[in-house]
């Protein structure tokens, strides 16, 4: 019987660029811990704020992993 099993995780990550560079760190890091990394849902983004003048990008993110046999 064959067939693949997947994981998902979720990580916060987060930039002072944009929030295509929050999502940009928050891969680069996960692949640095899980192996076969598939796909990434980007469950919720938020900016910080300081004097009303965005200071951070933050994204929540859904990555999907494949367990290895």
């Amino acid at each position: 019987m064959a067939g693949t099993v997947a994981r998902v995780t979720e990580i916060s990550a987060s930039s002072s660029r944009s929030f295509d560079d929050a999502v940009k760190v928050g891969l680069d890091r996960a692949n640095k811990t899980l192996r076969h990394v598939t796909s990434a849902w980007v469950k919720d983004q938020k900016v910080s704020l300081d004097d009303g003048k965005i200071t951070g990008f933050v994204v929540h993110l859904l990555v999907t992993f494949v367990l290895e046999d």
